[in-house]
């Protein structure tokens, strides 16, 4: 993610108003704003022409936490993450050959959106998300078959986004909700 313009006199880019509608729906996913606020804000982030009018909209917003990232990597073999482990924000897991096996419904995600970046050459992959969790898959590019995800009927308000991203090259992606919130 790109940051603001540092000269508040420059005329801003798409980047730099991709990552203004990316802080606001944080702050709003994190109850700093309500969503009458957010929605005002937005307008002013998506009519901002320079620097100063981005600062000006995202004004008053807590201080944005530095993003963390892990890497798992394996040439071979299984990757397998389950049970009470830490989420961190950005999630990048490389495997040329094995099996992948991500359990997020017990893990300790204390961010609002998580992004998860495969980078798989062959080999499946499993991921479970909370029952609350919504999924998004746009990013993820599939070579040999696509990612099997059925999103729920209902989906509880609260739960953290994940966003797929990356290639899976021969293999399959299979999504699925745990059945139990997680307590």
């Amino acid at each position: 993610m790109t940051s603001l313009p540092e000269d508040p006199t420059r005329l801003i880019v798409d980047d730099d108003r991709d990552s203004a509608v990316q802080r606001l729906q944080e702050a709003y996913a994190e109850g700093h704003i309500s969503h009458e606020e957010m929605d005002e804000r937005l307008g002013r982030v998506l009519t901002a022409r320079t620097g100063s009018e981005l600062v000006t909209a995202l004004g008053s917003l807590p201080a944005q936490k530095p993003a963390t990232t892990s890497t798992i990597g394996a040439a071979g073999g299984r990757i397998k993450r389950r049970g009470a482990w830490r989420v961190p924000r950005i999630l990048k897991v490389h495997s040329a050959f094995g099996r992948v096996q991500l359990d997020l419904s017990r893990a300790v995600i204390e961010d609002p959106v998580i992004d998860i970046e495969l980078q798989l050459g062959t080999g499946r992959a499993r991921i479970t998300v909370p029952r609350d969790a919504i999924v998004e898959v746009e990013g993820l590019t599939t070579v040999w078959k696509d990612a099997l995800y059925k999103p729920p009927r209902r989906s509880g308000p609260g739960g953290p986004t994940i966003r797929i991203s990356g290639t899976m090259g021969f293999g399959r992606l299979k999504i699925r909700h745990a059945r139990r919130a997680n307590r």
